[in-house]
Order: structure tokens, then C-alpha cells, then sequence
């Protein structure tokens, strides 16, 4: 039926339930909506008794409560990956972003699992502050019916290698509950520990679940008139043709940023603006020559591992990463190369040491510098999977089409023993237009426009942050949206580094953009940043949020720090609150989704 039609069709339901309906399909996408067709389909084939049954019986003992957080969404995979599993195995299972998580029926939880990362020195991701601070808390309740395990994802390189699982799981059990299974601390070759962990997490459930009595599962039946596209993923992705690869920055300016235009034409991949664009990079092949040379080894060795068999030259270009360093690899060339100064770069003692140097060099630095010999079969199983790199996508598909825009700053630079590359941003700086490049869809379903375009947005984005509200202000501008929208952007120099200008100046010109604001760090004496103009504008932006307004903030995670203790200032001054109660209002506007951050 017509849309028009079905609009103008009597409703069998009240104004309540009407209501209702609206707000649970609100921003819903296609596939949601066929989903939901499908299961609504599905309970009108039943007798109501049938329905209404196993929400009587269903009890919160027999259910597997499955909670994540998820910064760059590792966890939230993992954690999915899970319920489907326990659900195959006929376990009742409830799938929750630890946002969604309602925190008053913790107490009253029989069996919880938690799927969550690590980010920066030892803080949650941005959906799992409040549940984080809650069991972390005072008031948190003693848990003593409550079965529970915790995998921590992270990065050993770092002092707060998984803190925050490590932090629950002692919380957890601390309130009196009991582990189903020990903790586990994944490292960013996740799969070497989170795989095995999934596994026992599963049979333990199992065996806890098995003789609990569970209502009956209403099936979720697809519609049958669901469209079948094909599934690209980071494992299997799509060859997408590079339309184009545009530097837009000066050619004097220090930084060398391109805009990328892919084309998704006929892969049935779909995003919506806040989504990223994943990439499967390959290493640069003058790096990749300059390890053999290095090492002596022989690129057309054939090297078993992981189930794969593929000449060493293959297993470097495109599986194992080079241009990122980590303490496994660090710990074992320390063995290899009997380096007693490396061994004291890993000590304790030494962080602040050990950190510049995963910050500053890469696998050939050391190799260089800390001379070893390797066989192709150990140094393969020593260094890291060469993983995916995440990309906001700077385009609204209202506006483009079948296409993905990118934002991408090349990493570049040179040492005294040689060029040196970021992996991915010089894989896409690199790629020819009629190229194509490997790449997926990875949702942020916390990095979204609101739901109603009437409310007024900002948008905070210095450099290559501000790719993501271009996909913003396009979206808005197609969708007729009456919010005002405001953009606070900044980088070194306005001649040389002002991203997307035109388009900026033509977006306030036809009022699809409403304010835009600019710090430049380098055109004048003082530096001077986004947070800097916050605070010069705190009386406005207070105004904004007070009123309802949407708060988005993106780019890198030292930014997204110095942005934060800005608006804990802005809210405090001009909100007429302490320091705590601007912190509490923030948190109150992330528990709204009305404060959304995708830092880096």
C-alpha cells in the first residue's frame, strides 16, 4: 500500500497506542522496519493467550543479561556475537548498550555478562560512563543472587591496560557476586584471547541457564518481502572505485588532508551521517622491502599461520602490522635482540619512556635500532593482525547517492633512517581515481542527528574531526531541518587549512548553516583552539543546551579532554552551577543522547 494510503487509512488503534507506535519506529531504518514487520507479523499469526504467555512467565533467573560498551565498536561485536550464540542455544537473551541498561534492576539481575573497552588513560567509552559510575558507586547494590563475567578489551601498550573490566569485575564481586567465569583481558589482537573466553562465557551459561524455567520464545520471523543484499563486513568487504582523491589543503601547509569520494554503487551497503567508513589498508610496499632487507629474510618464504599459508611478502603487506608498535612484539625482539636497554624501556619505571617510543616510532625503528635475527615463522606470529582503520563519513547518502565521503589526513614524515607512513591514511592518499579499495560500514548508533530536526544542534570538529557534521549539515540541509545548526571549527592556519570552506560559506549563506565559529592556532601570537572560543561563547552555547539543543564533539581524544573541561567551565559559569553539578548536568545531557562524542 501507498504511503499516502496508508496514512489516510482508519487506525484500529487508540491515540495511545498510536503514540506509542510512532515512538518505537521513530528513526528506524529499512531493515529495522522489515524486522519489525516481520515480528509483528509473526504475534498476529498466534492466539493472544500465545502472545501474552511469556511475558508472564518469563523471569529475570532464566535470562542471560548481556551488557557493552563500546568506544570504537570491538566490543559491541563481541557482545553480539554472544547473545547470538546463547540464543541458538535456546537461552533467553537481552542485548544492551550499557546506556540502555535500566540501572535500578541491577539488583534484581541473575546472570549478567559485560563486554567492555578501555580508552585513553584509563577511562570508559562514552555509553558506559553512567553505568561504569553507578556499580563503581555508592550506590550500587549488594549483589549476592548475581552471577557475572567481565571481558576487558584494550591495549597492553598503555599503563591502563583494561582498567576498566578489571575495575568491575573487582567491584562486582566485591558487592557479593559470584563469577561465572574468570575475567578476560583482550589485547587489539583480540580474537587471541576474546575467541576462547566467548566460548567458556557460552558453556557456563549453559550449564546456569539449562534447568531454569523459561517461558516460550516468540520467533522473529523475517518478512518475506525483506530485500536480499549482499553482506560486507570487515572480514569480507567491498571493492569500492575511488571517484576521487583530492588534496584539500594548500600545498605550503604542513599537513597533506584529502577528501575522498568512493562509490558504493550496487553493493547494498547503507549508512547513515555519524556512521564510519572501515578500511582494510595494506602496508606500504617500500616499508614492507625495508624489513626483508633488515632482517635478511626472504619475501617468497612461504609462512603457516592461523590457518593461512602465504609468502612472508603477503603476510606483511596485508596482514600484520608495521607502522604501529605494541609491548608483545617490544617484549619478544627484546629477547631476540638480548637488549637489556629495551628490557628497561618495558619496566615500570620507564612509562613515560616506553610511551614515547610507541608514540614515536614504528616496527623498522626498532628493528634498526635493536639489531636481532628472526625466522619468518616467528617474526609473522610476533607482530600484531593488521587491523581495520575507521573513518567518519563525511557525506549524507540524501545528497550523494550510492557514495562515501572521507576526510583523511596523510601521515607522512622523515627520519634519519627513512620515509615513514601511517598505514591506512597513506594506503588512501596513495589510491588511483578508477582505484578501488576495500572498505564496510561500521555503525555509531551513538553518533546520531536527533530525531526531531526541529532541535538545534553544535557541532564541535577541529582538523579532520569536522568530517563527520559535513555529513551532518548535508543531511539536515535535504531533510528541510528547522533546528539552527552551529559549527565550531579550528586547525593551524585559515589561508592553508580551512577544511570545506566554500562549502561552509555556502551552507551560512542559503542558512543551512547558522553560526559558524573559527580558531586558528597559528595566525596570531597566542594559540588559540576550539575550547578557547567555547569559553568566548559560553553565554550562547549555555543558551543552546538550555533549550534543548544537541552536542557533538569530534577528533582527537587530547581535544575531546580540552573540549570537556571547556564546557564543565562554560556550564558551571553561565548555568550558575559547581563544578560537580556542570559534570552531572553533562552526564545527564550523554544519558539523553543529547551529548555524543567520537574521539580518537
Amino acid at each position: 500500500m501507498p504511503l499516502a494510503s496508508a496514512l489516510q487509512t482508519p487506525t484500529p488503534l487508540s491515540t495511545d497506542k498510536a503514540d506509542l507506535l510512532a515512538r518505537l519506529t521513530d528513526g528506524l531504518d529499512a531493515p529495522g522496519l522489515w524486522w519489525l514487520s516481520g515480528y509483528v507479523a509473526e504475534l498476529a499469526d498466534r492466539p493472544v493467550s500465545a502472545v501474552v504467555a511469556p511475558i508472564a512467565e518469563t523471569h529475570a533467573s532464566a535470562t542471560l543479561a548481556i551488557v557493552y560498551g563500546s568506544q570504537t565498536g570491538n566490543a559491541k561485536r563481541l557482545a553480539e556475537r554472544l547473545a547470538q550464540q546463547a540464543e541458538a542455544s535456546g537461552i533467553d537473551v537481552r542485548l544492551l548498550r550499557a546506556d540502555a541498561y535500566p540501572l535500578r534492576e541491577l539488583k534484581s539481575e541473575r546472570h549478567l555478562y559485560i563486554v567492555i573497552s578501555t580508552q585513553g588513560d584509563g577511562d570508559p567509552p562514552d555509553d558506559a560512563r553512567g553505568f561504569v559510575a553507578h556499580v563503581l558507586g555508592k550506590r550500587a547494590p549488594d549483589l549476592p543472587h548475581l552471577k557475572f563475567a567481565v571481558l576487558g578489551l584494550g591495549d597492553s601498550s598503555y599503563p591502563q591496560f583494561c582498567t576498566i573490566g578489571r575495575q568491575l569485575d573487582a567491584r562486582l564481586a566485591k558487592l557479593g557476586a559470584t563469577r561465572a567465569l574468570e575475567r578476560g583481558d583482550a589485547d587489539l589482537d583480540l580474537e587471541t584471547i576474546a575467541d576462547p573466553w566467548l566460548a567458556r562465557a557460552l558453556d557456563a551459561a549453559r550449564k546456569d541457564l539449562k534447568s531454569q524455567p523459561r517461558g516460550s520464545v516468540v520467533p522473529l520471523r523475517p518478512s518475506q518481502a525483506q530485500p536480499v543484499t549482499p553482506t560486507w563486513s570487515r572480514d569480507h568487504p567491498f571493492a569500492a572505485e575511488v571517484l576521487v582523491n583530492q588534496r584539500i589543503t594548500a600545498r605550503d601547509s604542513s599537513r597533506d588532508i584529502r577528501h575522498l569520494e568512493l562509490s558504493l554503487e550496487n553493493s547494498g551497503l547503507h549508512y547513515e551521517p555519524g556512521d564510519a567508513l572501515g578500511v582494510r589498508p595494506h602496508n606500504p610496499a617500500t616499508l614492507v622491502d625495508a624489513i626483508l632487507q633488515t632482517l635478511a629474510l626472504d619475501g617468497d618464504t612461504v609462512v603457516d599461520q592461523a590457518g593461512l599459508s602465504l609468502p612472508l611478502h603477503a603476510w606483511l603487506t596485508e596482514h600484520r602490522e608495521l607502522t604501529r608498535l605494541a609491548r608483545p612484539f617490544l617484549a619478544s625482539h627484546a629477547a631476540h635482540a638480548r637488549s637489556g636497554d629495551l628490557n628497561r624501556l618495558l619496566s615500570p619505571d620507564h612509562a613515560v619512556d616506553f610511551s614515547r617510543l610507541i608514540a614515536e616510532q614504528q616496527v623498522i625503528d626498532v628493528l634498526q635500532a635493536f639489531p636481532a635475527a628472526w625466522s619468518a615463522e616467528e617474526f609473522v606470529a610476533a607482530l600484531r593482525p593488521l587491523a581495520p582503520r575507521l573513518y567518519s563519513i563525511a557525506s549524507s547518502r540524501k545528497l550523494v547517492g550510492d557514495e562515501a565521503h572521507m576526510t583523511v589526513a596523510h601521515v607522512e614524515y622523515e627520519t634519519a633512517g627513512g620515509s615513514r607512513w601511517g598505514a591506512a591514511s597513506h594506503f588512501l592518499a596513495a589510491s588511483d581515481e578508477g582505484g578501488r579499495l576495500p572498505v564496510f560500514i561500521e555503525r555509531n548508533e551513538r553518533f546520531r542527528l536527533p530525531t526531531d530536526p526541529a532541535r538545534d544542534i553544535v557541532m564541535i570538529g577541529p582538523g579532520t574531526g569536522v568530517a563527520p557534521f559535513r555529513g551532518f549539515v548535508q543531511e539536515r540541509r535535504a531533510v528541510g531541518a528547522r533546528g539552527r545548526n552551529w559549527l565550531l571549527f579550528g586547525n593551524p592556519h585559515s589561508r592553508s587549512d580551512f577544511l570545506y570552506q566554500l562549502e561552509w560559506q555556502d551552507a551560512l549563506k542559503h542558512g543551512a548553516l547558522h553560526r559558524l565559529d573559527l580558531a586558528f592556532s597559528r595566525d596570531q601570537e597566542n594559540k588559540l583552539y576550539v575550547q578557547d572560543r567555547l569559553r568566548e561563547r559560553g553565554r550562547e552555547l549555555y543558551a543552546w543546551l538550555d533549550s534543548g539543543a544537541h552536542l557533538y564533539v569530534c577528533g582527537a581524544t587530547a581535544m575531546g579532554k580540552g573540549v570537556h573541561a571547556a564546557l564543565v567551565e562554560v556550564v558551571a559559569e553561565h548555568g550558575g552551577k559547581s563544578a560537580e553539578d556542570a559534570e552531572d548536568f553533562l552526564d545527564t545531557l550523554q544519558q539523553q543522547g543529547r551529548y555524543a562524542r567520537d574521539v580518537y
